[in-house]
Order: structure tokens, then sequence, then C-alpha cells
């Protein structure tokens, strides 16, 4: 009988469950329906008769591909993403399917800088703002691939979309959008319109709900920063999507309760001068600014 096989079989009996970082790798990808029992034990007879470890095995009979020793390997370094082709979240979320992409790894330089600058734990910050002056810059973009690698990270992240003037959260995690944060802030709903990205342990996203007639007024309201310091009990990092800062007080309205905001600009996109003026209407509203960042795409 094979040994792999046994042991998949033993995750689905009653009791708990062993974590992946204790599970072999031809036990995860057999789970994962990415390895066959019958290909399992070619692979360990091939290993114990040369001496290789088994991914390095399996990659030499070509039943696997490099693609699934990664996965199997996040899986034990509990380093979660999602298999290319995999259809859970947008492609656009690219940090949930491309960890070793240049754009990624760029994206954890800039969690570093933010867990050193802003939520660190002697601060006891919890939530930031992405804050830019127009629309088609990236905020959304950004907000989105920060929240993954920070619960990459191991951080319990919560996704808010603050935008309810062009929401984008929900289509970019493929979320229903009729109730939201729109319905939380008038007291039509409570915090189980927050969703669980279950693919991407530790993320959960607060979509922007049912577009409302006075968002300005809604995100005024006393109710949302009720809403933060409840979840700032549960939550290490909160990640807001606010709207474009030239055309509405939202985002600045955002960016004052959250304490912190993120400045983004695009490369031949972004106006010097309008980056300016947000960044003075942020600090006169005592808003730090955290720094700031370039879209280049």
């Amino acid at each position: 009988m094979n040994p792999l096989a046994t042991e998949a079989q033993n995750m689905n009996a009653p009791g708990k469950p062993v974590p992946d970082r204790d599970r072999s790798i031809g036990t995860i990808l057999i789970d994962a329906g990415r390895l066959s029992p019958e290909h399992a034990e070619r692979v360990l007879k091939v290993a114990r008769e040369s001496g290789l470890r088994f991914g390095d095995a399996a990659l030499q009979l070509g039943v696997i591909k490099q693609d699934d020793i990664d996965f199997a390997l996040a899986r034990q370094f509990d380093y979660t993403y999602l298999p290319l082709g995999d259809k859970s979240v947008s492609a656009e979320v690219v940090a949930a399917y491309s960890p070793g992409a240049p754009v990624v790894e760029a994206l954890r330089a800039l969690r570093t800088q933010l867990m050193l600058r802003w939520f660190d734990a002697d601060t006891k910050h919890k939530t930031l703002a992405i804050v830019s002056p127009a629309r088609g810059e990236g905020r959304s973009w950004l907000a989105a691939n920060l929240a993954v690698v920070f619960s990459q990270l191991g951080e319990r992240t919560l996704l808010i979309d603050a935008d309810m003037r062009n929401p984008r959260q929900h289509e970019l995690f493929k979320l229903d959008n009729r109730v939201g944060l729109s319905a939380m802030l008038s007291g039509r709903a409570g915090t189980e319109v927050v969703r669980r990205i279950t693919p991407l342990l530790g993320l959960s996203v607060l979509p922007a709900g049912a577009l409302p007639p006075n968002p300005s007024e809604l995100l005024a309201r006393p109710a949302f920063g009720q809403a933060l310091d409840a979840f700032s009990a549960s939550y290490d990092v909160i990640i807001i999507d606010t709207p474009d800062a030239r055309h509405s007080a939202d985002a600045q309205t955002l960016a004052s309760r959250a304490g912190g905001a993120l400045l983004l600009a695009r490369q031949n996109v972004s106006v010097l001068e309008h980056l300016r003026s947000t960044a003075e209407s942020l600090a006169s509203a005592g808003v730090t600014i955290v720094g700031s960042t370039l879209n280049e795409n």
C-alpha cells in the first residue's frame, strides 16, 4: 500500500487534521489533486533508489511541474497563493498568483516599509488609506495586492472598499456587491457583510455595496469610526480603498478616520500639482502621510 495515499486517507478521518507544515510534499499534492497515488508510488521508488528528494524525483519523472512544487512548499510554509488558472479572484490581483513576479517583490518591499513606518507594534496603528488625486491611477489595484501580501505575512487583513462612487474590489475578488459598507453605515446590515476570501488565508474583504445617493454623508457619520474601532479588535491590518481625492471630500474623510495615508501616483498619468494639493489637504486634516509610491504600469 502507498504510504502517501494512506496518509492522505487519514486526513479525512475524524480528529484533528495534520497542519500542512507537518505534511510531506507528496501528501499535499495528492490531496490537492495534483499527483495521483500511483505516480507518488513511482516517485518514492525512484527517490529511494537514487537518493533524490521527493520533489526532484517527481520532476525528473515528469509527473509534476515546478509550479506544483512551489504550491506544496507554499502550503508547508503557510504562504498561501493561488495556482495559475485558478479563477477565484481576478488576474489583476497578481500577488495572489505569482509570488515570484518582480511587481510582487516590489509590493513586499513596500509592505516592509509600511511595517516599519506605520504598522509597527509600538505605534498600534492598524488602518491605512490608499489615496491618489484622480481616477485611473491604480488605487484599487494597489489596495487589493497590498492586502494580499499582508495576509501572506500571516497578518489578519481586512480590505475595505470605501469608494462608494466607483467601487472595484468586488470585481477583483469576484464578490456579490448588493450588500456591503453602504448598508452597514446606514444601519441596514452588520459585520456579516464582511467576506472571507477562503482561498487566501487571513484575508477578508468588505465590499462597497449598493451605491448610495449620499456617500460623503455616510462616511462622515460616527458609524464609520465605530466600525473601524470594532474591526481593530479582530484584524492586524486594515487597508482602505478610497475614491479619487480631487472630486469629493471622501478620501480626506477616510484618511482622517484611518489616521494615515499612502499617496499613490501613476507614471505618465498623475499631475504633480494635483499630488501636491492632495498631500496638503491631507496634512491640513491631520493625516499622517506615511509615504508615497509610484505605479509604473
